[in-house]
């Protein structure tokens, strides 16, 4: 990890329509870095996610990435730097195979990179077994792993995941925290929006803390992890 800064979030407020959700935000992301967003339901954590995206309505302050402005660009444009995005639900095609889904990752380009691909399928082999089968008739942790290897078709800077381990067996979510660990020992940083929030904290750089659509704590995740008050409010003690 470096500490150069990938991603910075400064004062940002942000909602939906005339509905604000975010105000006065602060986040960042270094290089590398992989950083989790945890905190109760319906404490913008999902819509912190999606402003990096585009996908909300910016209202104040800015969202910087690798030092270009992108709180007033377009999603399209916004991938063209270096971000991509796995939503929690809809995130991929379930009537295409496989394959097809993972070349759809990459469709902001003229051609599918050579042997990208293949590095999708050797960092998920079940993915190679199964590539003319269609996507919606997988398992759900197949899907997820599918949703994330169609992310990592552009080889992007930062990932984008949103809820990774909801709806996911419980034997399935450590390997999924597993998978995310590998794609960021490779290099690709990591802005996690996680319900899981033990687990997502055990695993991270640093963690934030959102609550009623601010800052409520941050820190290395295993300080949150092992800060009581965290602990009490948000972690179930």
């Amino acid at each position: 990890m470096s500490d150069v800064s990938l991603l910075d979030i400064d004062s940002l407020d942000a909602g939906y329509g005339d509905m604000q959700i975010l105000t006065d935000v602060d986040m960042d992301v270094a290089d590398g870095e992989y950083v989790t967003i945890v905190g109760p339901n319906g404490a913008g954590k999902s819509t912190a996610m999606k402003s990096v995206f585009g996908l909300t309505t910016y209202m104040d302050g800015s969202i910087t990435f690798d030092g270009t402005p992108i709180h007033d660009v377009s999603t399209r444009d916004i991938i063209r730097e270096g971000i991509s995005y796995v939503p929690q639900t809809d995130n991929l095609f379930p009537s295409l195979t496989v394959r097809e889904n993972l070349e759809m990752g990459a469709y902001i380009v003229d051609d599918v990179p050579e042997g990208r691909i293949d590095e999708v399928f050797e960092r998920f082999p079940v993915l190679r077994e199964r590539q003319r089968q269609r996507a919606g008739s997988m398992s759900g942790g197949q899907q997820q792993m599918l949703a994330m290897g169609s992310a990592l078709m552009l080889d992007p800077d930062l990932l984008l995941l949103d809820e990774p381990s909801a709806g996911l067996a419980p034997d399935l979510v450590a390997e999924m925290f597993d998978r995310i660990d590998d794609i960021n020992d490779d290099g690709t940083a990591i802005l996690m929006v996680e319900q899981n929030a033990k687990e997502a904290l055990r695993h991270c750089d640093r963690g934030y803390v959102l609550v009623n659509g601010g800052n409520a704590y941050e820190g290395p995740g295993n300080e949150l992890l092992g800060d009581p008050e965290v602990r009490d409010r948000f972690l179930g003690g």
